[in-house]
């Protein structure tokens, strides 16, 4: 199907980027919902804000971080000090694992410096990442970015010119069948831990994401993937992700309390 992209949006007379738009909409949202687990958990308003900024805050930089990491091939650096140079690469170009990395490390520094136990609040609000992740993926959509390999069947979009992805050549939506798999990842996490009360949300979702990242790198078209051994560098980190994961469970079989229940 042709798809109208819409890397711009005007709001209010205000043009903004698409995929900021999307992202901080995700945010919003996920602040509503995450009010009534914060009710129903009977956790503190004051210590959730302290961690979802930091999160936030570490979460930028470490995706600008990676992303720089697996682009530097592709950086003018001879321009590094030109200011409108500096300024787009800055502002463009981020990789969610970086993100995920330097949200989760500064959520732990977060609870360390502030006597937060930032273990409960994970498990209660790790559904807020891929909840937010899905806005986010729409918004790759909307821009063009993070495009699928040339495909011609059911489902394949044309972006128009002006978008980042190649114009005029069917592609796969991989930006909206990763979309669904986060919200779908969101809802399973949320419903395991304030129906069944589960312990092991964080892990469930390290393993659930990491399986569909794993399998959808292979329909991404995107030149900076980084690689290395024949995978890209999203799907050694789904490895370790999953890795991780298998670990945390196979402690539930020691800890009855992990148990859904």
């Amino acid at each position: 199907m042709r798809t109208k992209m819409h890397v711009y949006t005007n709001v209010f007379g205000i043009v903004v980027p698409s995929y900021g738009l999307m992202i901080a909409t995700g945010v919003v949202l996920a602040n509503l919902v995450g009010m009534l687990v914060l009710k129903h958990e009977h956790l503190d308003f004051n210590d959730f804000m302290i961690l979802e900024s930091y999160c936030i805050l570490g979460a930028f930089l470490g995706a600008k971080i990676l992303y720089l990491a697996v682009s530097y091939k592709y950086i003018d650096w001879s321009r590094i000090l030109d200011y409108n140079y500096l300024n787009d690469l800055m502002l463009g170009g981020f990789v969610f694992y970086g993100g995920l990395t330097g949200g989760m490390l500064f959520v732990f520094f977060a609870g360390r410096f502030h006597k937060i136990k930032t273990a409960q609040y994970l498990r209660s609000f790790i559904f807020l990442i891929p909840f937010i992740h899905c806005f986010g993926r729409i918004g790759c959509f909307m821009a063009g970015c993070c495009y699928g390999v040339p495909y011609q069947g059911v489902g394949a979009v044309v972006f128009p010119e002006g978008s980042y992805a190649p114009p005029g050549e069917g592609l796969f939506p991989v930006q909206l069948i990763e979309a669904i798999c986060l919200m779908i990842i969101a809802i399973t996490v949320l419903v395991l831990r304030v129906a069944r009360r589960y312990e092991y949300t964080v892990e469930m979702y390290l393993f659930m994401y990491g399986i569909v990242r794993f399998i959808l790198e292979y329909y991404r078209y995107d030149d900076i993937r980084g690689e290395i051994a024949n995978l890209s560098t999203s799907q050694w980190i789904s490895v370790i992700m999953i890795a991780i994961a298998v670990v945390g469970f196979s402690f539930s079989k020691k800890n009855p309390k992990g148990q859904c229940h």
